[in-house]
């Protein structure tokens, strides 16, 4: 089993806790240090026995691709709905973002007290600011101005392109069939969270944000 939480990263999750319970996380430099200290810490302990993680890894692979597919069909519904209903003039933008569920995996191998405050700092855009947007890099966006979708949900998580695996940073050979999406490498590479933060995670929260303008051209009654 791996060990995930010996004194040094005790200690270094204390302190992220602490100061994110203090109200000083306006100190976005230092608790980014914390929290990437913590990543490289965990993540070579997890790397180096990556079997022991491997059905989580295509579990959350699965669940997360999902929670994507979910949130793109729902987006481009909505989209296209209203694009139907705009007016002469009007402008319209859509965006949609998915991110990892509020609450503290219940999968995870450690629990207690402490782990939900821990997830709300990890959580936090202000110490983990790639993650400001979600899992998807880049964000998912309509706009009028173009007559068809920008991109299709391959493209969103990465399947469009050769080879359809983001494993980079994992072993090659073991994950080869993995079909890991960009969005799984975005989490793993770009944002703060370790690899065993994220891949016990099952539940996703999704946002659409739909904004509407209307030009008006000089002495015409608004």
């Amino acid at each position: 089993m791996i060990e995930l939480r010996d004194d040094d990263i005790q200690r270094i999750e204390y302190e992220i806790i602490r100061v994110y319970n203090d109200g000083r996380a306006c100190d976005y430099t230092q608790n980014g240090s914390l929290l990437e200290v913590r990543k490289r810490m965990i993540n070579k302990r997890a790397l180096a026995r990556q079997e022991e993680l491997l059905r989580h890894i295509i579990a959350f692979n699965d669940a997360l691709t999902e929670a994507l597919r979910k949130m793109y069909d729902r987006a481009c519904s909505v989209w296209e709905a209203m694009r139907n209903q705009l007016d002469a003039g009007e402008q319209a933008d859509l965006t949609a973002k998915c991110y990892l569920g509020h609450e503290y995996p219940a999968l995870h191998p450690l629990q207690g007290d402490d782990r939900e405050d821990l997830w709300d700092a990890l959580c936090d855009s202000g110490w983990n600011p790639l993650y400001i947007d979600g899992v998807t890099l880049p964000t998912l966006c309509f706009k009028n101005s173009s007559s068809h979708h920008s991109y299709t949900f391959d493209g969103l998580i990465g399947m469009d392109c050769p080879p359809p695996n983001w494993n980079e940073g994992l072993d090659r050979e073991l994950t080869k069939d993995l079909h890991l999406t960009s969005a799984f490498h975005h989490l793993f590479d770009h944002t703060m969270f370790a690899i065993t933060d994220f891949i016990y995670v099952r539940d996703f929260d999704t946002e659409i944000n739909l904004n509407i303008n209307k030009s008006v051209t000089p002495g015409e009654n608004r």
